[in-house]
């Protein structure tokens, strides 16, 4: 079998060691942000949830939806939080498709630490859109992902396209 290296990743991984365990979880941080702060990756915050863009992102516009309530399964959200979930993740591709014309998306969520979440603590759902070709010689051959767009750019143009879809 043949491996395929995701070099990219390591500031991510490296991110979370020697952390503090008493530390404030980044998602529940991330919820008690204004969207409006430039210092915020968080694009939208709903009732019982928000939008925020991955600080780590695979492609431009790789955001996440993630409930207000730290818990870290699915099966605690609650009919609220899963509807408003689901209507946002809706919202999300929507305004992606607008903007960037991705050709398709990956969804979901890794639960748990087995199934490879980066954070376990804190239920999230990935939205990841993706284009014929994005995964080209760069890392492959050189061990650099290159992301093209700057986040907050990505961020105020989402903000502005989910005002107009609301």
């Amino acid at each position: 079998m043949e491996k395929l290296w995701s070099p990219w990743r390591s500031n991510y991984i490296d991110s979370f060691k020697d952390k503090d365990k008493n530390e404030e979880c980044v998602f529940c941080k991330a919820a008690s942000k204004n969207p409006d702060d430039d210092s915020s990756l968080v694009v939208y915050k709903g009732s019982n949830s928000f939008i925020v863009l991955n600080l780590y992102p695979y492609n431009g516009g790789h955001l996440m939806i993630v409930p207000n309530r730290h818990i870290n399964h699915l099966l605690e959200l609650t009919e609220n939080e899963t509807l408003e979930i689901f209507k946002l993740s809706k919202l999300s591709i929507k305004a992606l498709i607008n903007i960037m014309k991705p050709q398709g998306f990956n969804y979901g969520a890794n639960i748990g630490k087995a199934a490879g979440a980066g954070i376990d603590t804190h239920l999230h759902y990935h939205i990841l859109p993706r284009w014929n070709g994005d995964t080209n010689f760069m890392p492959t051959i050189g061990e650099v992902k290159v992301i093209s767009q700057d986040l907050l750019d990505i961020k105020r143009k989402l903000q502005k396209e989910i005002k107009e879809l609301i």
